[in-house]
């Protein structure tokens, strides 16, 4: 049985890092007329409300989007993504933030598709309410990881796809890595997005240089490897420290922009003295 549910974490600085990335890959990708097709293997409810009692519960958005909120000086990437929360909310308050699939939507042309998956039936039923009636989303309560023999590669030979699972199940670690293989191999030239979280733990680490192996030779425009670190390590090994976004396929544009910004938001959104850290390296 699924447990996790994303609303507790919404907007956190791990929301940051993804969105901001998945902000400028798409705004890159629509610089061609060609439409595209968005597949998100773990879609979550959509949408979260930053009032109600789950992501009230830990409050993570203090500590990430509510910082860039009112903040001056943005660098780029992040003044793009943060003026796509706001044109979620649609006025000067913070009240909602958009999942991967909302924002994806927000910035989709009617040339292009969305094909959202998500097992957990409370959040597959939220998120196909909210997207329910709109003839370019499908939403179905799938594994994400099973579905990419029917998806790729799409009619158009463009795509995206995003995958950011729990990681709760200690399976989803060697899952995403056979999945970043089997898109590649039926869709050489797709653009896969791949968030990850950086943990003290032995999986959770040899993950990033398993993706950029597994991609090297294999992507036509190469990989790119992200990283975002907000805390100090524990005693006890546990928590999240940041976190990580792998790409293969990049934009060219992606990596000059997250060199500016990664540094700006390792010292904004830092939660322990001296924990601010950053990384971004490409082949």
């Amino acid at each position: 049985m699924l447990a996790y549910r994303h609303a507790f974490h919404a907007g956190n600085h791990a929301d940051v890092l993804k969105h901001a990335t998945l902000v400028a890959v798409l705004q890159h990708m629509n610089l061609k007329d060609k439409g595209y097709r968005v597949i998100d293997t773990h879609a979550g409810a959509g949408a979260y409300a930053l009032g109600g009692r789950a992501a009230q519960t830990r409050r993570e958005f203090d500590t990430g989007i509510n910082r860039l909120w009112e903040a001056a000086g943005l660098p780029p990437l992040v003044q793009a993504y943060v003026e796509q929360v706001r044109l979620f909310n649609g006025e000067g308050l913070l009240r909602q933030y958009p999942g991967s699939p909302l924002l994806a939507r927000q910035l989709m042309r009617p040339q292009d598709q969305l094909r959202l998956f998500e097992l957990h039936a409370t959040d597959h039923g939220l998120l196909a309410g909210k997207l329910r009636g709109d003839a370019q989303v499908e939403v179905k309560p799938a594994d994400g990881f099973t579905v990419l023999k029917a998806q790729l590669p799409p009619p158009t030979r463009r795509g995206l796809l995003l995958m950011d699972p729990s990681y709760e199940i200690k399976s989803d670690y060697p899952r995403v890595l056979a999945a970043l293989r089997e898109a590649l191999a039926r869709f050489a030239e797709c653009t896969v997005m791949i968030w990850l979280p950086q943990l003290q733990l032995l999986d959770a680490a040899k993950l990033p240089q398993r993706l950029k192996a597994a991609a090297t030779g294999v992507a036509p425009k190469g990989w790119l490897l992200a990283r975002l670190s907000v805390a100090r390590p524990r005693e006890r090994g546990f928590g999240m420290l940041g976190s990580w976004v792998f790409v293969a396929n990049p934009p060219h544009t992606l990596a000059p922009a997250l060199r500016e910004a990664l540094p700006w938001l390792a010292a904004t959104l830092a939660e322990d003295e001296g924990a601010a850290g950053w990384a971004c390296e490409a082949g």
